[in-house]
């Protein structure tokens, strides 16, 4: 904690520059490993700052990593800067207004997750230079988190091997230590082929593989009823087999989404929805094979380190907005309705408050129960090192995530102060690290104990190459 003035000190002294880099990663929207101009606008930024930087890490084109320091240990800062599709929004514009018709947009603020996340960094640069200590800090920059999983295929590259402490955050409606529940989850294709006919003179020559994926979709419906409640699944039907409805459908493909609470969880129920993908071929006569696009683990919690960044939350306080920034949360506000705003709320299992349009408080450890999550591949991670998050108040209460609201608060000035606090909290919380050996190895122990009755596996196979454009399946 001796640490904490000094680096915030450092970061107050560096946050201009990182909230312009913050600002052209939204001005330039980018997803799933496509993301070419963001990584190299972090590359340069780590580049100035006096960084070691290295390029297409884990052989991922826009996957970068900077490190400064020299000997002990290696404290590792997260970052991200994909976007996700048809969420292009003017900024600052309480109404739905898309700078580009179907155009992508920072719905989720990676824009500032990853600039907050190199501002930490830098400070604890900094910091390691002004203070003398040993200790490397690192800048992992990583592409593709909306479904593409980078950081599954990073750890199976081994560049967390030498990792003693991973350290990250998320944009979020409340600051916080994140309570580290999330969903493990696997994104498979399902291929059906069959064979074409006239559907109408010899529909009994043909075999439906549209109809095979619709068939699997509703055994899986079926089983909705039989699977852990914290389960999720989801489908999309990526490739319907023709347009003509007079042609018996040759081919067809279904991409499913399975989540569930814990890894064995989720490796039961792909099982069993590869099971009902070969039921719904047997049933139609046809044939089908399936492929992982991706997967994330689950998150695997510590308490040294959640207690440890906690403490520097308490003593910081939440961010600092003004009145501005208020009227302006509240005009979004008014897009919102009732659910969204107790949505908000009970994520972090806080009571409602009557005209709070931003963060007031840090909410407690552990809170929420985590039945309102999803899926991070910061959870593959989490399992190869111990890690901590934390989540930092950017945007309106009640903003939906994956929304225009969240792409058009991406650059208001509560953005920026947000990802200020986040960046201070992580630097601070590294820089603690550094100099106590100890607390180091206090959530080492921790994480041995987690895992000792789970070995980690990791969701994405080893024959399972990233899907970068260029071999993405069509």
């Amino acid at each position: 904690m001796q640490n904490s003035d000094a680096v915030w000190e450092i970061v107050e002294r560096k946050r201009a520059a990182f909230f312009e880099l913050s600002d052209r990663i939204w001005d330039i929207p980018e997803t799933n490993y496509l993301e070419h101009q963001s990584a190299e606008e972090h590359a340069g930024m780590l580049e100035r700052e006096g960084f070691r930087v290295e390029r297409g890490i884990a052989g991922l084109p826009t996957a970068v990593m900077g490190e400064a320091g020299e000997g002990g240990p290696v404290i590792a800062i997260l970052g991200e800067f994909d976007a996700l599709p048809g969420l292009s929004q003017e900024a600052g514009i309480a109404e739905q207004r898309p700078l580009v018709d179907g155009g992508n947009g920072h719905g989720c603020g990676h824009n500032m997750l990853g600039a907050g996340s190199m501002l930490a960094a830098a400070a604890v640069k900094d910091f390691l230079a002004e203070s003398g200590l040993m200790g490397r800090v690192r800048y992992y920059g990583c592409p593709a988190e909306e479904g593409g999983s980078s950081k599954g295929f990073m750890v199976r590259a081994g560049v967390f091997d030498d990792v003693d402490i991973a350290i990250s955050w998320h944009p979020a409606a409340f600051a916080g230590v994140n309570n580290p529940i999330s969903l493990a989850c696997n994104e498979i294709n399902f291929h059906f082929s069959g064979r074409a006919s006239h559907a109408s003179a010899t529909p009994h020559l043909g075999r439906s593989a549209l109809d095979a994926v619709e068939l699997m979709n509703v055994g899986v419906n079926y089983m909705r009823e039989h699977m852990p409640s914290t389960a999720r699944i989801h489908y999309a039907i990526t490739d319907a087999g023709g347009g003509a409805p007079n042609v018996v459908q040759a081919r067809a493909t279904v991409r499913y989404l399975v989540r569930a609470r814990t890894l064995p969880e989720l490796l039961s129920l792909v099982a069993r929805v590869k099971k009902i993908a070969e039921g719904a071929a047997l049933m139609t006569e046809t044939t089908v094979r399936s492929d992982i696009v991706s997967g994330d683990a689950n998150l695997v919690g510590n308490t040294p380190l959640e207690e440890c960044m906690f403490a520097h939350l308490q003593r910081l306080g939440p961010p600092v907005f003004d009145d501005a920034d208020r009227e302006t949360a509240r005009r979004f506000q008014q897009t919102f309705n009732a659910e969204d705003i107790a949505a908000s709320y009970g994520r972090f299992a806080l009571t409602p408050k009557e005209d709070q349009p931003l963060c007031e408080e840090i909410f407690p450890l552990n809170a929420g129960d985590g039945t309102l999550v999803g899926s991070t591949d910061v959870g593959t991670v989490s399992w190869v090192v111990p890690t901590v998050q934390m989540r930092g108040a950017t945007y309106a209460v009640g903003t939906p995530g994956h929304s225009w609201q969240l792409v058009a608060q991406g650059k208001l000035p509560a953005a920026h102060k947000g990802t200020e606090h986040a960046a201070k909290v992580m630097a601070s919380t590294a820089a603690d690290l550094i100099s106590n050996s100890e607390l180091i190895e206090a959530a080492k122990a921790d994480h041995r104990a987690r895992l000792e009755r789970t070995p980690f596996v990791n969701p994405i196979p080893d024959d399972v190459d990233p899907p970068l454009p260029e071999k993405a399946d069509a």
